[in-house]
């Protein structure tokens, strides 16, 4: 009884008017829809080199750390991880395109992160995110809505690739693993509508259990496993490497792909979380700022990609999480998954992903804050909403905004309402948009 007495004065739970089961509710539904990172993120990096057990180590290992520095430090429900996309650009673009070893790869990873802690131990970080007018931060929420609802429908078998002039296209709906998920997620919106305590977690559980029972899904082939080791990846960066002028266009992209992608995903999981002031500001923003900077040094110590706050963290949100004790919990299981990984990433994606598509649509309220009488306003919001899904990449919905909205309120003679700290994302983020041509 002590002990629960001591994590609610800790997480401060009465003040957030949360509760210990509320949290550790939320903390699972965070954990069992991003598990798929332990698999998928070495998996991508093997394209790389990098060795897939060492790689799903270090995916663990910088999870952990970063989510408890999130939960202890900043008290946010907010869990860490390597993001996909980061991943992606440094395993195929950097490496197989331009020819880059994942060791220099790594110390362009180091040196983002070690600037991303300097920056925001200095404040820069805070004065940045507080430039961001209201309306894109409405946008950035919204446009990470649309792009987990992508996300949900795209790994349930909803919506697939096309071909040449038809990109998307309605996948066999009719196949079993598309059934589920779309009866989970409807099962999941009714126990919703009902208030269920729960709801997503247990509409999880139960598209789970009919995958396993119709064969659609396998169940996991062990239950314990040893876990993975670290050594062929841990403090491989090579620093000198990054340093060269021949890399340090990647370097910047790296830095401006993270530090945009963060300070979105913050602004629009804290906008859900009702967590934003009156100006649409998150409170003491250079905790969890500093949380995801030292997450990203330890992936580069460990050998994995950019680290930072993990969208799905809105499922968690969803079920009432609104402490650091959720995302402690995420951390906890993420520990639990060193050597339980079969078991706890056999959980099949019909089951889980309905619980991104029904968050996303959760998401969409914010657009109430995007003030569509003003095209100025309108536009870059929009920019931002829908490139976020139609090119598969938060980071450049954003920049798209942070480049769209000064040029406006300079074209429609507002540019006394561009903050001076909005001119240094204009600059950052068209240079992103120069070194991708």
């Amino acid at each position: 009884m002590r002990g629960l007495i001591m994590l609610e004065k800790i997480f401060h739970l009465k003040a957030s008017g949360s509760s210990i089961r509320r949290e550790v509710a939320g903390g699972l539904t965070t954990f069992v829809t991003m598990a798929y990172i332990i698999v998928v993120n070495p998996a991508i990096l093997e394209a790389a080199g990098i060795p897939r057990e060492a790689s799903m180590a270090a995916t663990i290992y910088t999870a952990v750390i970063g989510t408890l520095i999130m939960g202890f430090w900043a008290n946010r429900p907010f869990a860490i991880a390597p993001y996909m996309g980061e991943n992606a650009f440094i395993a195929y673009t950097v490496v197989k395109v331009l020819g880059f070893s994942w060791q220099t790869a790594l110390g362009a990873i180091f040196i983002g992160g070690a600037l991303f802690t300097v920056l925001t131990l200095f404040g820069v970080r805070r004065v940045l995110a507080e430039a961001i007018p209201m309306s894109l931060k409405a946008a950035f929420a919204v446009g990470i809505g649309l792009f987990l609802a992508f996300l949900g429908f795209n790994e349930m078998g909803v919506v697939t690739i096309g071909v040449p002039g038809a990109p998307l296209k309605l996948g066999d709906i009719g196949s079993a693993p598309a059934l589920i998920g779309i009866g989970t997620m409807f099962v999941m919106a009714i126990l919703m509508r009902w208030k269920v305590p729960g709801a997503i977690l247990i509409a999880i559980l139960a598209g789970a259990g009919v995958a396993f029972a119709t064969g659609t899904a396998s169940l996991p082939e062990g239950v314990i496993s040893a876990p993975p080791s670290v050594a062929a990846t841990f403090m491989q960066f090579d620093l000198k490497g990054a340093l060269s002028l021949s890399f340090i266009n990647v370097v910047l992209v790296v830095f401006v792909m993270d530090f945009v992608d963060t300070m979105g995903t913050l602004i629009g999981l804290s906008a859900r979380a009702g967590m934003l002031d009156k100006d649409g500001n998150l409170p003491q923003i250079e905790r969890p700022m500093l949380a995801d900077a030292l997450a990203t040094v330890a992936a580069a110590v460990f050998g994995t990609t950019t680290a930072g706050a993990y969208i799905e963290s809105a499922a968690g949100i969803e079920v009432g999480a609104r402490t650091g004790l959720a995302a402690v919990v995420t951390a906890l299981l993420f520990v639990v998954a060193l050597f339980f990984a079969p078991l706890l990433t056999a959980i099949p994606a019909c089951a889980y992903a309905p619980a991104l598509v029904v968050v996303g649509a959760l998401m969409l309220e914010s657009v109430k804050m995007v003030d569509t009488t003003r095209i100025d306003e309108l536009l870059p919001a929009f920019l931002v909403i829908v490139l976020m899904a139609f090119s598969y990449n938060i980071g450049v919905g954003m920049t798209a905004g942070f480049v769209a909205w000064p040029l406006m309120k300079v074209a429609t003679g507002h540019v006394r309402e561009v903050r001076p700290g909005m001119w240094v994302l204009f600059a950052l983020s068209a240079l992103f948009f120069v070194f991708r041509i």
